[in-house]
Order: C-alpha cells, then sequence, then structure tokens
C-alpha cells in the first residue's frame, strides 16, 4: 500500500478486525505519533475496549520518554529494548510492516500487509523472542529519571553494534589497560587511531591517565607498528603468551570470546559494565603487567637479531601429552630422551610415544636415542626396537640406539625429550606408580631457548658418555681381577662424576625453572579467581575539573573534529567585511570600559569609501576575529590594538591583520604556533588558533602570525578569495 492517507486507513482496519492480541514493536521515533495522531490514538483505546491484549515494544530514550509515559497508560504492557530498528504489528489474523524511516514525526508513506500463516508464525516468534529480551518500561523510565547506572553483560556479533560499542569503550575510558596478540594492535591503528591519540591528548592534558597496552612483539612488522604507538604517549609491555585478548578502563571491560585472525573485528564480542567484571580483569591485567618487558628493550632485541626465547610451563598432562606426540612426529633429524624409570618408558612405550620415534627413524631417517634404567620387563620391548638383524624391513634399527644407566644415577624425577637440538620437553612425574601418561604427569615445561635446550643436550651427552665408560669399567672388571684397585679408583671417580652431573641437573633445573615463576603463580591466580570476587575498589582517578572550562573545551572539540575530518560545513553568503570588523572592534571596545581597561586602545583602519565584500560564513568568520581580538586583549596590559583589512589587487584577496603591542609569541609557542593545545595562558585550551587555521582553510585563505620587528607585540594575518567583480 502506498500513500500516508492508505497507510493510516490499513492501521485502522488491521485494529478493527483484531479480536485477542496485537503485539507492536516500533522504533524510538513511532511512540509520539502513537500518542500524537487522534485516529492511531483512539484505534488502540477502542481496541483495549473490546479485551484486546495490547504489547507494545521500543526503545524508551530521553527524547520519547513522555510520550512513553502516556503510552503506558493506553497499552496493557510497554517495554524497553536498546537499538530496536524493526516495525511491525502483529495480530492474531494480519501482520502490518510500515515502511518507516528514523525520522521524528513522520508519517509512513508505504505499508506491507500479510496474512500468509507462515508469516504471521514467523514474525510472532520474533517479536515474542525481542519481548523476552526487553524490560519493564517502569525500570527504564526510573534508570532515565533518576540517572541510574544500568549494569549489563552481553555477547554482541553484529559489526554494527560491535563497532559502535569498542568505540564508546575507549572514547568513554578515563583509564585503560588493553592485552591482545599483535594484530589486534593494527586492528586498532587501522580502525581506532583517532581516537587513541585524541586518548592521549586528554592525556597530555591530565584528564586520562592513559594507555597501558601488553602484546606479543614477534618481528619488525610488529615492532614498528609498537614504535607508532610508543611515539603518540601508549605505554607498552611485551609477553610471550597472551591468554586472553581483552581491553578494561575504569567503567567496563571488552573482549573477544575466541582468537581472532587477522585484522577484522573479533566475530564475538564480551562487553560488560558489571563491576565484579571490571575489577577481575583490572585485577588480572595487573599480574600480567608485572611479568611484562618493556617493548623498547624487546624492539631492540629484534633489531639487533637477538634470539628470543618461548618458555611455556605446561599444567595440563593432556597438553605435554599432544606436545611429546607432536614434537616426536615432526623431528627431522635427531630425538633425544631420558627416561628417569622403568615406568616412565612404559607409560609413553603405551601412549605411542616410542612408535612415533620408530616412525620418524624408519620414515625420515632420524636418529633416536634413548636413556633409561635397565630393567627385564622392559628388554624384550627394547630388542625390538635395536636388535640387528638382515631383514630390509628392520634396517631402521640402525637409527636407534637405547643405552641402559642406573636408576641411583638418575636420581630425578623428570622425563627429558629434545628434538633437533631445538626444542626441549621437560616432564616431572607426579606419581610414577601410575599406568598411564596423564595421571602420572604433574608439571612440564617447553622451550626453545638455545641455552637451555643445549644444557640438557650436554646433560643427555655427559650421561651417554658415561653408561659406556661404565660398560667398559664392568667389562673390564670380569677379565681383570688383578685391576680391582684400579678399577675401584675409576668407580669412585666415577661416583664423584654421577654426584657432579646431578648437581648440574639440579642447578640446571633451578635456573630454568626461576624466571617461569612469576607464570606459575599466574595460573594459580587465575585458578583462585574462579570463586567470589572481592567487592571493587573505588575508582582511582575522576575527571571532575572545571566545568565551564570544559565545556568550552567540548565545543572547541566539535569544531577540532570537524576540520579534522574535513566535515566543517560553512554557510556562506555575501557580506561586508568592513561592517563585520567595525561591529566586533566596537563591541571589544565596550566590554574595555565595562573592565575599566582603559590602559588599551582598541584602533580600526577601513577604507569606508570602498567597502569589502566577500563570499563567507558571517559566524565562522566572527569566531575568527573575536579569537585574534581576544588574544591581542589577553596579552596586552597596556598598549594599542589595530585591526584592518585591505584589497590585495595581485591575487584578487583581502587581508585582515590585527596588530598588538603586547607580550608577543613566546619561543617555545611559535613553531607550534597553529597547533591544537598550543597555548602558554593557564586560562587558554589552545584550541583557538587552531581552529581559526581550520575556518579560514575551509573559506580558501592562510592564515599567519608573528611577532613585531620592533620586538613588541605581534601581528596576526589572514587572507580571503574576493568576489571575481571586485
Amino acid at each position: 500500500m502506498h500513500g500516508v492517507d492508505n497507510v493510516i486507513d490499513e492501521e485502522l482496519e488491521f485494529f478493527a478486525n483484531s479480536k485477542k492480541r496485537i503485539d507492536t514493536c516500533m522504533n524510538y521515533t513511532r511512540p509520539s505519533l502513537a500518542v500524537i495522531l487522534e485516529p492511531i490514538k483512539k484505534a488502540f483505546l477502542d481496541a483495549k475496549g473490546r479485551g484486546v491484549k495490547l504489547r507494545y515494544l521500543t526503545e524508551i530514550t530521553h527524547d520519547n520518554i513522555a510520550a512513553c509515559k502516556e503510552l503506558m497508560t493506553i497499552v496493557d504492557e510497554l517495554r524497553h529494548l536498546d537499538g530496536i530498528k524493526g516495525n511491525f504489528m502483529i495480530s492474531e489474523t494480519e501482520y502490518l510492516a510500515p515502511v518507516i524511516l528514523f525520522e521524528k514525526g513522520k508519517i509512513a508513506s508505504q505499508i506491507i500487509c500479510s496474512n500468509v500463516k507462515e508469516i504471521l508464525d514467523q514474525h510472532q516468534y520474533m517479536f515474542d523472542t525481542l519481548w523476552n529480551k526487553a524490560i519493564s518500561a517502569q525500570q527504564r523510565i526510573r534508570e532515565i529519571d533518576e540517572g541510574i547506572v544500568s549494569y549489563e553483560t552481553k555477547v554482541l556479533e553484529e559489526d554494527e553494534k560491535k563497532t559502535k560499542r569498542f568505540k564508546g569503550y575507549l572514547e568513554n575510558s578515563n583509564q585503560l589497560s588493553v592485552c591482545t596478540q599483535d594484530n589486534r594492535l593494527q586492528f586498532v591503528y587501522n580502525n581506532f587511531f583517532k581516537v587513541i591519540e585524541q586518548i592521549m591528548e586528554k592525556s597530555k592534558n591530565g584528564e586520562h591517565t592513559g594507555i597501558r597496552w601488553l602484546t606479543s612483539i614477534k618481528d619488525k612488522d610488529s615492532a614498528n607498528l609498537a614504535k607508532i604507538f610508543l611515539d603518540y604517549g601508549v605505554v607498552i609491555r611485551h609477553i610471550n603468551q597472551i591468554p586472553i585478548s581483552f581491553g578494561v578502563s575504569d567503567k567496563e571491560v571488552v573482549g573477544s570470546i575466541a582468537n581472532t585472525e587477522g585484522t577484522e573485528m573479533a566475530k564475538t564480542l564480551f562487553v560488560s559494565n558489571e563491576p565484579l567484571y571490571v575489577e577481575h580483569f583490572n585485577g588480572l591485567f595487573e599480574e600480567l603487567w608485572k611479568n611484562g618487558i618493556d617493548a623498547e628493550d624487546r624492539i631492540r632485541d629484534i633489531e639487533v637479531g637477538a634470539e628470543w626465547a618461548d618458555v611455556e610451563v605446561i599444567p595440563m598432562s593432556s597438553r605435554a601429552r599432544d606436545l611429546y606426540l607432536n614434537l616426536g612426529k615432526n623431528a627431522q633429524k635427531e630425538i633425544i630422551t631420558m627416561f628417569p624409570t622403568t615406568n616412565a618408558f612404559l607409560r609413553q612405550y603405551k601412549m605411542g610415544a616410542v612408535e612415533a620415534a620408530k616412525e620418524a627413524a624408519q620414515q625420515r631417517n632420524v636418529k633416536v636415542r634413548i636413556l633409561m634404567p635397565r630393567d627385564e620387563s622392559t628388554e624384550q620391548l627394547v630388542d625390538s626396537l635395536t636388535e640387528k638383524d638382515h631383514h630390509p624391513s628392520h634396517a631402521y634399527r640402525d637409527n636407534i640406539d637405547v643405552r641402559h644407566i642406573e636408576q641411583a644415577i638418575l636420581d630425578t624425577h623428570a622425563t627429558i625429550l629434545v628434538v633437533d637440538k631445538k626444542v626441549s620437553l621437560i616432564m616431572e612425574i607426579r606419581d610414577d606408580s601410575k599406568t598411564t601418561f596423564d595421571e602420572a604427569i604433574g608439571l612440564s615445561t617447553y622451550s626453545n631457548s638455545k641455552a637451555g635446550v643445549l644444557s640438557y643436550v650436554s646433560i643427555f651427552e655427559n650421561l651417554w658418555l658415561q653408561t659406556e665408560l661404565y660398560q667398559q669399567i664392568k667389562e673390564s672388571n670380569t677379565r681383570l681381577e688383578v685391576a680391582n684397585e684400579r678399577l675401584a679408583s675409576a668407580n669412585e671417580q666415577l661416583k664423584i662424576h654421577h654426584t657432579m652431573q646431578q648437581e648440574f641437573i639440579n642447578i640446571a633445573a633451578h635456573e630454568l625453572r626461576t624466571p617461569i615463576q612469576p607464570i606459575l603463580g599466574l595460573s594459580e591466580l587465575l585458578i583462585s579467581k574462579t570463586g567470589n570476587i572481592q567487592q571493587y575498589k573505588e575508582l582511582l582517578y575522576t575527571i571532575s575539573r572545571n566545568a565551564t572550562r570544559l565545556q568550552h573545551l567540548t565545543e572547541d572539540i566539535l569544531d577540532v573534529q570537524n576540520i579534522e575530518n574535513q566535515t566543517l560545513k560553512l554557510n556562506k553568503a555575501r557580506l561586508n567585511l568592513n561592517d563585520l570588523i567595525s561591529t566586533l572592534v566596537q563591541d571589544y571596545k565596550n566590554q574595555l570600559e565595562k573592565a575599566e581597561k582603559r590602559t588599551v586602545r582598541l584602533l580600526v583602519e577601513l577604507n569606508i569609501i570602498n567597502p569589502i565584500f566577500i563570499e563567507a560564513d558571517r559566524n565562522r568568520l566572527t569566531q575568527v576575529i573575536s579569537n585574534l581580538l581576544n588574544n591581542a586583549v589577553k596579552f596586552t596590559k597596556d598598549g594599542t590594538i589595530s585591526v584592518c583589512a585591505g584589497h590585495v589587487q595581485k591575487n584578487n584577496e583581502v587581508i585582515v591583520i590585527v596588530w598588538d603591542t603586547g607580550e608577543g609569541i613566546g619561543s617555545d609557542i611559535l613553531p607550534r604556533l597553529f597547533s591544537k593545545f598550543a597555548s602558554k595562558s593557564y586560562k587558554g585550551t589552545g584550541l583557538g588558533l587552531f581552529i581559526s587555521k581550520g575556518i579560514i582553510e575551509a573559506h580558501g585563505g592562510k592564515i599567519w602570525g608573528e611577532n613585531n620587528p620592533d620586538g613588541r607585540g605581534a601581528t596576526f594575518s589572514f587572507s580571503l578569495p574576493l568576489e571575481q567583480n571586485q
């Protein structure tokens, strides 16, 4: 149906035909029409009088709250839901969908009607779903009237909502702590860096505590990106493992539920302003921050090519099992393993780790060496790996070597695996009596630290050679009884050597564990946080400053934003520049007289006979000249201020000059005179000249300033193009 009258008639007929119920879902612009349009209002009341149940769902805002209060007296129940965009009505027999734009007071000119059962069922289900998610109108109105903060925790999936909410989270923060992978740093740079710049500007002015960022700086690309953020004042630290990507401010927490690849918005966004969540994530961030490395140190290491070790403490035995098997399957040159007990060998044979090493030797010619205690229960299994024969399928056995060592010498409670002399996996035995790997293994440590890995290789090689020496000594003892004393001495030396090796193992284990302890503490902290969380602390910072200055700064910042976004709108019209300047100068003269500032003279020099006409925005031009006069008056305690305007024939432009004998422009201000927040006055925002520059350039002109040659005062000038016929 087309036409406003037809739309209204169709709605009235819809109300008249309804016998049991009418469910209405409308955006925030519609409640006012429902109570203002008398035919619609009467249709609601007539339906209610016939016993038709009326449910109305909309978004209640500060703008439509009065209409919603009246609507509550008409319908049976009114509910609120944020961000409603759909517009439809449904009864037991009909479905109507007015085609509505988000324009207040405008009636739809088109409407979609249907009585198809499938469409009715689908939209009834949609309405009921939205209705169940909504809150009562009374609660929403009370929140608006009393200024109550509504605490909520949501998972957002729509891109538009996620982007809007994430931007709001950044803009509304007073403090900001972020923990993300490096690809999220690139995402923020691509999409929200303007907001980051604004936050850092606020931080410089004491209006924000700044940004702390935890990320993983892995290569030169991520290092270069981090340097951009560092240059703007963001404080960054590096950690190897990012347990979860999240950002937390003083008001709310935002996080991605799953790891997000690339530089796009996360598929699902977790947001909450619940104080307990905010406190929890702030505490989590602080613990991670303690273990971070200064980004500049990390970047310096990358730039000079220094290696950076990846050390991971693995509390879950299932994770250690998967890593163990994968390391064996991906070995390219060598696998060395030291089993501290017979049971350790049997468990990992059962798990498939020994079989994985066998396949590596068979398929990729990988060298496999194993150190383990001797025991009858394992002899047959060991023989199946190493026994030499001439069968072609057993050729791989030349690549496998197993040596036995006394368990007393292996006085350790950890299985050691080193692959290709590049990575190590140390698995502590929690309970050696268990028959499965997952039950027996406790904490494990993975490392690709070159020094750490080679230390374990050295231990293994020494023990490997030691077994050879030990065997030779045993054989010599059997053959040469006459050499008992010599053999005893050699045995004593071996025991000393064994003790030294054990001490070396303990020292190496301790030195490797020491940098891991903070990570272990963090794991315990995360586990302990699953219970009740303490009441959150009071916010550390507030931003309650001088209200008048803040309001003025807000207005200036709106202009700054429009200038930076190139969205500054000009309402140009033909105007007499002489009249504009004369009026402004007279206003300032009046102000000086009222302030009894008689030590300052304000002069104007204009060509009355040949007035200058230009195409310009009167209000914006007034803003520029007023700003220049304000500065001149502010910095001239006594002396003269002169304003003049003249026509430059060569460029067909007019130049306006404001000259004073005041303090002049400070040497520290001059290089950044027209930049944002350039000010040496405690009363100024430092935005006036930046805004003036934007306005003049939007008119196609230029503005500049300089100190006077005699050292007294300054001169500011700007040019504007003239009409073609002047």
